[in-house]
């Protein structure tokens, strides 16, 4: 599948139903020359838990900032429920958002912090007090109401946040790196309990990270941005086994690069010869042909020890063994070029010492080959 291909977006939506968000034509651009997103398109369904991933200053966030009203295209329209809201303040879109500082008001309860958004469309106390303890409930922090937010831990307050933008029940919601700040096991933690809101409630949600194993862990579909544009949009099997081009195999999990130049192309194979003169038998994952340069990615796990059985298979040097309790990383050389291998932690009792001569093989199926110049 070309590059070219992979971008002709599939839209995530049933036959003949109406995205909840659509952006059509959608540019920005802050000094009125260089373009931050491009010629966006991208339909959003109603109930998806969607994804921008992408490096620093990839458009991902400036996306979510034009969805939420805080930033104006510079063309293009964006539409939410089929209403058009290109113009539209942020107050009068009723999209709910959880921002990574939190934004929780220190001087308010976080009774009151949750019913702010309730507050300010005039709900009547009863009904806000209701609504206010089922949204506390949602994000079991029942009982809290009455704290303030500095008595609270950051997973918790990121709760408070959370509950904030659940109380007047929007179609919508937009999450800004909202785990970012946390430590790692309450991070790992709080993707889970976001799972499990989102499906409970059904409530569409858009999250913007840079974490790529973040956007694995929790996403129906991820849209890979770099240079303004998305480079893949898709769920995260996809994503992962089935890269569009070099960058988005790079940035998706661990990754091996090879280079060199195809020499042979048959039946969507290519044969692509190394700078020391290996042959290498790789998919081609876009259009290739005899004489193009061309970047191999294979992932650590494909990667086999002594696999006499491979398509590939190249004698390699041990230059450390990575401990990393469940798991360990290999790194073997060959010629000039660097594998890196996951293999069973136990491995560190296999002799594998530095300068042991291993043989490392995998099968054509398990590497593509992408054009050298769409890395």
């Amino acid at each position: 599948m070309s590059a070219a291909t992979a971008l002709k977006q599939e839209p995530y939506v049933t036959a003949g139903a109406e995205p909840l968000v659509r952006f059509s034509g959608v540019r920005k651009s802050y000094d009125g020359t260089s373009l931050v997103v491009k010629d966006l398109n991208l339909e959003i369904a109603r109930g998806e838990f969607l994804t921008l991933l992408g490096p620093s200053g990839s458009g991902k966030t400036t996306t979510l900032m034009m969805l939420a009203g805080f930033e104006p295209p510079t063309s293009g329209r964006i539409t939410l429920g089929g209403r058009d809201i290109t113009a539209l303040p942020p107050h009068k879109r009723g999209i709910g958002m959880v921002f990574q500082n939190y934004a929780l008001f220190p001087h308010m309860t976080v009774a009151e912090n949750v019913a702010y958004p309730l507050t300010v469309r005039g709900v009547p106390a009863p009904e806000k007090t209701r609504r206010v303890e089922t949204a506390l409930d949602m994000v079991k922090l029942g009982g809290f109401g009455a704290r303030r937010p500095a008595q609270l831990s950051g997973g918790q307050q990121q709760r408070v946040a959370l509950a904030r933008a659940l109380v007047f029940e929007p179609e919508l919601i937009l999450l800004d790196e909202p785990l970012g700040a946390l430590d790692k096991q309450l991070r790992e933690r709080m993707q889970y309990e976001l799972i499990s809101l989102h499906e409970r409630l059904g409530v569409t949600m858009v999250y913007v990270t840079h974490d790529q194993s973040e956007a694995l862990t929790m996403s129906d579909r991820i849209a890979v941005f770099n240079d303004g544009r998305i480079q893949q949009l898709a769920g995260p099997t996809d994503l992962y086994e089935r890269p569009a081009n070099a960058f988005v195999a790079s940035f998706i999990g661990e990754n091996n690069r090879l280079s060199g130049e195809v020499t042979e192309r048959h039946n969507g194979r290519v044969v692509v010869r190394l700078a020391d003169g290996k042959d290498i038998a790789a998919v081609a994952a876009a259009a290739l042909h005899e004489g193009d340069r061309a970047l191999i990615s294979i992932r650590p796990e494909r990667l086999l020890l002594g696999d006499a059985a491979a398509d590939n298979i190249v004698p390699c040097t041990v230059e450390r063994l990575v401990y990393l309790g469940d798991a360990a990383r290999l790194i073997v050389r060959f010629g000039a070029e660097e594998l890196v291998l996951k293999v069973d932690s136990r491995a560190r009792a296999d002799g594998m010492t530095r300068g042991a001569s291993v043989t490392v093989g995998w099968g054509a199926a398990d590497c593509l080959a992408f054009p050298a110049d769409a890395s």
